[in-house]
């Protein structure tokens, strides 16, 4: 049998991309010795790159420069699925969207290259204007000097989309509605839980 199953692959740079502007906090993995060096850091995507910043004391800002390989995973919606949502005798799985890529890593050397980013990111995160992050703003002044920039260009897509699409139409729809009924709800309970 093939693995992955195609069925659950999706090539379609587009979904992929709404994925990763949908939910940016990525985790970037790097190899050092063999040993995994794994951080999150929101990233935003531009004209097949990525672009983000760490602070210079992360054991990870290292391998984020000199075109060393990176992979990146981007987490989309994910849930549990029961069987007893299907109108038909199924199995209990999960569902999710994941992002896979791969590409290699440059550093960001220019100061006022890493502060547009900055700059940038705030927008695409505050798409009501909500607070806007000024080039002159003090406080950003005062941590540049403490951050490393840098951006990845993409070598490898791969969509990781499985939603039942092996089942008939009626349960793929449901396994559908669950996934969204899921995600609107489990943050409330989980941070609820957490803080008490």
């Amino acid at each position: 049998m093939a693995y992955p199953p195609k069925i659950h692959q999706d090539n379609n740079k587009a979904h992929m991309i709404a994925v990763m502007q949908a939910f940016p906090l990525a985790t970037v993995i790097s190899v050092k010795n063999s040993n995994p060096i794994i951080t999150h850091l929101p990233l935003i995507y531009s004209n097949d790159k990525l672009i983000g910043h760490l602070d210079k004391f992360n054991p990870h800002a290292e391998l984020l420069q000199d075109n060393q390989a990176v992979t990146i995973i981007f987490s989309g919606p994910q849930c549990y699925i029961s069987p007893s949502i299907y109108k038909t005798e199924q199995l209990p799985t999960w569902n999710y969207v994941k992002v896979h890529l791969k590409g290699t890593v440059s550093k960001i050397d220019n100061v006022e290259t890493v502060k547009q980013s900055m700059i940038s990111m705030t927008a695409f995160l505050e798409p009501e204007n909500a607070y806007v992050l000024k080039a002159g703003n003090p406080k950003m002044e005062a941590y540049l000097p403490y951050v490393i920039g840098f951006e990845i260009t993409i070598t490898h897509w791969e969509g990781k989309f499985k939603l039942s699409q092996n089942r008939n139409k009626e349960d793929f729809e449901l396994a559908t509605k669950a996934l969204k009924r899921h995600s609107q709800k489990s943050i409330e309970t989980f941070l609820s839980k957490i803080f008490l």
